[in-house]
């Protein structure tokens, strides 16, 4: 039986940070890349948390305003 080719996703950003990095992501899906960076660089990881959380504040107080 042959191979299948297949295309996944991955965060941009995740990918440019790998290669700023020298990692290679051959193989990884995206939550494996997330978990190896931060690993490796969990500087880059929080600063991409916090920017997230920023960028995210009215949904999450919407949000927390109905639970």
């Amino acid at each position: 039986m042959g191979k299948v080719e297949l295309n996944i996703g991955i965060d941009p950003e995740l990918v440019e940070q790998a290669g700023r990095l020298g990692i290679s992501i051959a193989g990884m899906d995206e939550r494996t890349l997330r978990l190896h960076l931060q690993k490796v660089d969990p500087a880059g990881a929080e600063a991409r948390a916090k920017r997230w959380a920023e960028e995210n504040a009215e949904a999450i107080r919407i949000h927390n305003e109905f639970v």
